[in-house]
C-alpha cells in the first residue's frame, strides 16, 4: 500500500474538499464515510468503496482488517497519522476513510410511509431522524431544499450507518411535490388549530410525517397540503420537543400501534 505523507497529495486535497464543501460532494457525486463503524455498515449494505484510505498506525487494526479482507480488489491507501489528523473532519480521531460514489438521484415517492423534513438545518437533527427511520422501519426520507446535505460528515457520523438502509431524495420543492403524494400526511405543528392528538390517532395506513424548520416549523403553505395536524401531548411547562426528539415519538408510537395490530 502506498504511503501518503503529503496533506498536498491529490488524493488528500480531494477528500477534503468532499469533507468540508457540500459543492464538492454534489460535483462529483462523492462523499467520505469516517471510521470503521461507518464502513462496516456500508459494506453490510452491500456497498462497494470506491478508495480506502488507512492511517499509518493502524494498518492491522483488527476492525480494519477484516473490512479489508472483504474487499480484495479496492483500492488502498495508507496515510501517516498526522496527515490523516489534519484532514478528518473529527479534528482528534485518526481513522479509516472510505471514498463513496453517492446513490443515484431518487424521485419523490408517490405513496408510503415516509418522513419529510422542511428546511432542517442542524445535521445532528437529520441524522438522528435518519437513525430513527430506520430503527422505525421507514425507508423513505424526503428532505426538502434548504435542508442541510445528508451525507455532510455530521449527518453521516450521527446516522451511524442508517443512511445506507433508506432511499434519501433530496431538494424536493414540496409544494409541488405534496399533491402529488397519495397516503395521508400528517403535520406536527404546534400554531396549528386543533391538532389531533398523537395517541388519538389510527396510525395503521401509511403516512407522510412533516417536521419543519428549527426556529420557524413548517411553512404555512404546506400545512394547508396535509390532511391533519397533530401535537404530542407534553405534561409540565414543556412545550416543545427537539425536532430530532419529536420525529421519533410519533415514529415509534406508529410502529407500536402496528406492531399491537400484527
Amino acid at each position: 500500500m502506498p504511503l501518503i505523507q503529503s496533506a498536498h497529495n491529490p488524493h488528500i486535497k480531494h477528500l477534503a474538499k468532499l469533507l468540508n464543501a457540500a459543492k464538492a460532494r454534489r460535483e462529483h457525486r462523492q462523499t467520505v464515510l469516517e471510521g470503521v463503524h461507518l464502513l462496516a455498515a456500508y459494506l453490510q449494505s452491500g456497498g462497494k468503496p470506491l478508495h480506502l484510505y488507512i492511517p499509518e498506525s493502524r494498518t492491522r487494526h483488527p476492525e480494519i482488517q477484516s473490512c479489508l479482507n472483504r474487499l480484495p480488489e479496492c483500492p488502498v491507501s495508507t496515510v501517516s497519522d498526522n496527515v490523516m489528523q489534519k484532514t478528518s473532519s473529527l479534528h482528534q480521531a485518526c481513522d479509516i476513510m472510505t471514498l463513496i460514489a453517492l446513490p443515484e438521484h431518487s424521485a419523490a415517492p408517490v405513496q408510503g410511509d415516509c418522513i419529510v423534513l422542511d428546511r432542517i438545518q442542524d445535521p445532528g437533527n437529520i441524522g438522528t431522524v435518519i437513525r430513527s427511520a430506520a430503527a422505525s422501519g421507514i425507508k423513505q426520507l424526503v428532505l426538502s431544499e434548504g435542508c442541510a446535505d445528508a451525507y455532510s460528515p455530521k449527518v453521516l457520523r450521527a446516522g451511524m450507518g442508517a443512511h445506507f438502509l433508506l432511499d434519501i431524495c433530496e431538494h424536493i420543492n414540496l409544494a409541488q411535490w405534496l399533491p402529488s403524494y397519495r397516503s395521508r400526511k400528517l403535520a406536527t405543528a404546534l400554531g396549528s388549530t386543533r391538532p389531533a392528538s398523537l395517541y388519538r390517532l389510527n396510525l395503521s395506513a401509511e403516512n407522510a410525517w412533516l417536521f419543519g424548520n428549527e426556529g420557524s416549523g413548517i411553512a404555512p403553505e404546506l400545512l394547508d397540503l396535509c390532511d391533519a395536524a397533530v401535537h404530542i401531548p407534553m405534561q409540565g411547562q414543556t412545550e416543545s420537543l427537539n425536532i430530532a426528539m419529536a420525529a421519533t415519538v410519533c415514529l415509534f408510537e406508529q410502529m407500536r400501534q402496528r406492531l399491537q395490530a400484527a
